[in-house]
């Protein structure tokens, strides 16, 4: 049976619809458009109460159960597991694999976020805010260049779920300010994934829906407005 993926073309999607399309796991796409506030409706909510994408429903779970789950890092692990693949067996490796799947969960989504919310969305530029988050996605630049230098991939010799999950936040790097230049084995081993068949399926998905623009302030409302704290 097909897994129902709740998703929109966000880093945080992209990891989903890579790790589907890798382990080559039959979905389908639910789109939620988060910029119309489709991530508030009831239906969505019965998925996920913490309102944010992505987040899936698999009728196939383990003991043949219905599995739902929010939250990117814990559904990359699900995939993984369900499929066999792309989380190394060996129990050391594998505790790598979610050392550094947890990097990116703790340090590369939320501050490389933050930096884009305050470079690009903010109505007010405020410049310790740019500074303070645009020094820390250059710090974690250099934490994963110092182990990308010793390492083929995050976890070691195998690509797995922790690339999988940190690749969707290096693309791009120009809109954090960041010359991959500077980062050799940074930018290895993401012109490498960036090549897989499967990766440039994933990061296709739903891409036309992708917000060019100025955002109006209805969607910024939306998204980091006093919507966001009502009780649904």
């Amino acid at each position: 049976m097909t897994i129902e993926v709740w998703s929109w073309p966000t880093p945080n999607g992209h990891k989903v619809h890579i790790t589907l399309e890798e382990l080559e796991l039959p979905y389908r796409i639910v789109p939620v458009n988060i910029g119309k506030g489709e991530q508030f409706r009831p239906e969505f909510l019965a998925i996920n109460p913490n309102h944010r994408i992505p987040a899936i429903v698999d009728p196939e779970g383990p003991d043949g159960r219905t599995v739902s789950l929010f939250e990117s890092g814990a559904i990359l692990i699900y995939l993984a597991e369900k499929a066999g693949r792309l989380l190394p067996a060996d129990p050391v490796d594998r505790y790598t694999a979610l050392q550094w799947l947890m990097f990116q969960m703790g340090g590369v989504g939320p501050m490389f976020g933050q930096y884009n919310h305050f470079a690009a969305y903010a109505p007010e530029k405020i410049p310790y805010a740019i500074d303070r988050y645009g020094n820390e996605v250059k710090r974690l630049h250099n934490v994963l260049e110092k182990r990308l230098a010793e390492s083929a991939y995050l976890a070691g010799d195998e690509y797995s779920i922790a690339d999988i999950a940190t690749f969707p936040w290096v693309r791009n790097p120009d809109r954090r300010g960041i010359d991959l230049g500077e980062y050799p084995a940074v930018r290895r081993w993401h012109d490498a994934i960036a090549a897989r068949p499967a990766v440039q399926r994933g990061v296709a998905v739903l891409s036309g829906n992708q917000r060019s623009g100025p955002m109006s302030e209805a969607e910024r409302e939306l998204l980091f407005g006093k919507t966001q704290y009502q009780r649904r």
